[in-house]
């Protein structure tokens, strides 16, 4: 994934130009009518691959007073090159597309017609072939020309999910509003708790082992006594297991965060089925084997990148039990969204990394990442881009900064709707400044300080939202009250240190720490009980 912070200089140093007029053209380039047919208003292309690979175009269709098309150039500052895929800057090493000067163009498949041209039931390719409906999208290109799989989105797909019917969708199984902002069980938001999740993504080892004890010390305890909670997407390299089991007996929620967390975007947002189990069922297997949870409750996924991998990974998350994913992010709304169930058709845009979000219906709960309001002052300050991730807003760089981000983000909740407030991080972020971990842990216990904020987990929203309780019950509800009490002692004070390799990582020694027996070899992605290879 591109880095924000460097997106974001991208839009503040792009030189932006008008290309001269197509009487201007030299030789025998295409008119610039000519360029633009059939072209998305906002796709940048290139009009040559001379050069440095920084300049690209797109076509804009109303800049001209005398109604001619004329073209908007675009240049990447030095150093940085254009990815035509994913219609960014990036860093030049990271771009394979310089030789190239548009975005493959794919056909499509024709779904509207002034009178129907196939039978009942099947619908139109691009090179006007008729196949059966429920062939589009299937992931197997049917029609000869491949167009029935290239209109596969949430908006495209024809055989998506529907829209949301509440008189389909009741509680506690299923959960949806048209605009994703109405409150379960119609309560008046006065009378729903401000729930706030404290998301870490990445390895749990010694780099981090001490800034989550710090947050969770067991002196901080919600309205109804429990203490707060915190929720770990956990990635396998480096991952220290006897610390994840510690984590889990102290009541946080473990999920899976990937098994490889390859840093190839596409592998994620294009990965297959067998991908995505591979991955998510195969880091599941590894926390439940070396940090010996053996309850079932390793029941949540977020994508490496935030790379959504559209139907085959809630496929794959229905067939293996997963009960939520944590990686659609909703942008930056006046209302922020409630977690919803994907039976029916998600209530906002397909925001984020390669938009590849689900289009069909599956059984499964989003935990929607709503992204925060990252301006210093929102009053005066003109509107930004929102952030999913905290140390995703670059602007956020002293303490007081960071202290206002995180009061202005929580009265947005707690002055609309009261959706919960996803603080999400990876911990080197917290670590790196002093004042951030400061400033964090002062706006814990300002919050715990009231009656209706409370620190929970992402499986305690979702007990919530399926009975939904007003705040002055919440002191004993019977769902936030399973894992209030922390029992016995951590499982090994002295847990293994096993020196491990594996073929699948030649030349690489690493060591796993787990109070549990050491395994044969390195777990990984072909071999994630670390017993060796099947035959």
């Amino acid at each position: 994934m591109v880095d924000k912070r460097l997106w974001l200089c991208c839009l503040l140093i792009l030189s932006i130009a008008y290309a001269q007029d197509d009487e201007e053209d030299e030789g025998n380039e295409p008119s610039i009518e000519k360029l633009c047919e059939n072209r998305p208003a906002d796709e940048y292309f290139r009009r040559s691959t001379d050069g440095d690979c920084r300049e690209v175009v797109r076509c804009d269709f109303n800049s001209d007073i005398r109604g001619r098309t004329r073209l908007a150039a675009v240049k990447c500052p030095i150093g940085l090159a254009f990815d035509l895929d994913r219609q960014t800057c990036d860093w030049k090493v990271n771009v394979k597309n310089c030789d190239n000067l548009e975005k493959p163009r794919k056909v499509l498949p024709i779904f509207k017609t002034d009178e129907p041209r196939c039978p009942e039931g099947k619908l139109m390719c691009g090179n006007e072939e008729c196949i059966d409906k429920e062939l589009f999208c299937n992931g197997k290109a049917e029609c000869k020309d491949e167009s029935d799989e290239n209109a596969c989105d949430v908006d495209t797909d024809p055989n998506r999910a529907p829209d949301c019917d509440p008189t389909q969708c009741a509680l506690p199984d299923c959960f949806c509003s048209a605009d994703g902002t109405r409150i379960p069980g119609a309560l008046e938001p006065s009378n729903v708790p401000q729930m706030i999740t404290l998301s870490f993504n990445g390895a749990v080892n010694v780099d981090n082992i001490d800034l989550y004890e710090e947050i969770f010390s067991g002196t901080r305890l919600n309205p109804n006594g429990c203490q707060i909670k915190g929720n770990f997407f956990v990635s396998h390299k480096y991952t220290n297991y006897s610390a994840v089991q510690d984590l889990h007996r102290r009541g946080h929620e473990i999920a899976v965060f990937s098994l490889t967390h390859k840093e190839d975007p596409n592998y994620w947002s294009q990965g297959s089925y067998d991908d995505w189990l591979a991955e998510m069922a195969g880091a599941r297997l590894i926390i439940e084997r070396f940090a010996n949870i053996t309850d079932g409750s390793i029941i949540g996924v977020r994508a490496p990148y935030l790379r959504v991998g559209g139907n085959k990974q809630f496929e794959m998350m229905t067939d293996q039990f997963f009960i939520y994913d944590a990686s659609i992010t909703a942008s930056l709304g006046r209302v922020p969204i409630w977690p919803y169930t994907l039976y029916f058709r998600m209530p906002h845009k397909c925001n984020g990394n390669a938009h590849n979000c689900p289009s069909r219906s599956h059984p499964v709960w989003e935990i929607v990442m709503n992204e925060l309001d990252r301006r210093d002052d929102p009053t005066f300050d003109e509107s930004l881009p929102g952030c999913h991730m905290v140390d995703s807003c670059s602007n956020i760089q002293t303490g007081d900064q960071f202290a206002r981000l995180l009061r202005h983000n929580f009265n947005r909740h707690f002055n609309s709707n009261r959706a919960p407030l996803g603080l999400n991080f990876h911990a080197s972020w917290l670590k790196s400044k002093k004042e951030f971990r400061e400033e964090l842990i002062k706006f814990i216990e300002e919050m715990l300080a009231r009656n209706d904020v409370y620190f929970v987990t992402n499986s305690q929203i979702i007990q919530w939202i399926q009975n939904p309780t007003e705040i002055n019950s919440l002191r004993d509800f019977s769902e936030w009250k399973e894992k209030c009490d922390i029992k016995g002692q951590p499982y090994c004070s002295l847990p293994n240190s096993c020196p491990l390799t594996t073929r699948e990582l030649p030349g690489e020694t690493l060591r796993l720490f787990t109070c549990m027996e050491c395994p044969n070899n390195y777990p990984w992605i072909l071999d994630p009980t670390g017993d060796g290879f099947s035959v």
